[in-house]
């Protein structure tokens, strides 16, 4: 359930940002850098735009590559994968190539961000949207403390890191850091989400609801996500800069 609603809400919330800045039908470049199995990726490529995915992880791609081979040819054609860290946009591409670059659930797997960041914005033409996905360092005790795990939920007040069920520690970013870092890359913050505000405390493992329950959920969550002070606590935050 969580991946879905993720999945969902960002895919809304993409949506209605690119609605806002470009004429209907008009095919984007779009880079979507640690693409993962390339959820985002693939919808958006349907969707008619050209994408290029970037992903380090071999088994990742793997998972990107099986789904790509199921498409019709027309998709196949305008995407384009390459085996690449996040980090060396630059290598691969020439500043300016893109309308659009994703860069969803990565900041939280490196440690010095800023860099990184600044080559995306290098990535953009003028006018061109940054989408970022980050975990919300300012919901850290949300989970535990919902699950009643005080002594987790006290110590996460002052962290930034968040450890999965798995026992993998990530790092979390804070809107207003965020904010004065697209302003310094010339990518300046124009709106931001929540996402998961009401089911990041179910078990990893939760499976979706009834189809009408789903909806309802679903419309929950959306609402939650772009309204104060509900997205403030959501579980990741959805920023969406651009390039001056």
């Amino acid at each position: 359930m969580r991946d879905t609603v993720r999945q969902e809400l960002v895919a809304r919330q993409l949506d209605e940002q690119l609605g806002a800045r470009y004429p209907v039908g008009q095919r984007l470049r779009i880079l979507d850098v640690g693409m993962g199995q390339g959820t985002q990726a693939l919808r958006l490529a349907r969707a008619g735009h050209t994408v290029t995915g970037l992903e380090s992880d071999p088994g990742m791609l793997k998972v990107a590559r099986e789904a790509l081979a199921t498409e019709p040819a027309g998709i196949r054609e305008r995407f384009r994968l390459i085996e690449g860290d996040a980090r060396e946009t630059g290598v691969h591409f020439l500043p300016g190539s893109f309308d659009v670059v994703l860069c969803h659930g990565v900041l939280m797997h490196v440690d010095e961000p800023d860099a990184l960041l600044a080559g995306l914005a290098r990535m953009l033409a003028p006018g061109g949207l940054l989408s970022l996905v980050v975990r919300n360092a300012d919901a850290l005790a949300m989970r535990p403390g919902l699950a009643g795990d005080w002594s987790a939920a006290l110590a996460a007040f002052d962290s930034d890191t968040h450890v999965s069920e798995l026992g993998t520690p990530t790092r979390a970013d804070r809107l207003g850091a965020l904010m004065a870092t697209l302003a310094g890359i010339a990518a300046p913050l124009q709106a931001w989400y929540g996402v998961r505000v009401f089911t990041d405390a179910v078990p990893a493992d939760e499976g979706l609801p009834a189809a009408r329950e789903l909806e309802r959920l679903l419309a929950a969550e959306d609402r939650a996500g772009r309204t104060d002070p509900y997205r403030g606590v959501a579980a990741l935050l959805h920023l969406c800069g651009v390039r001056g």
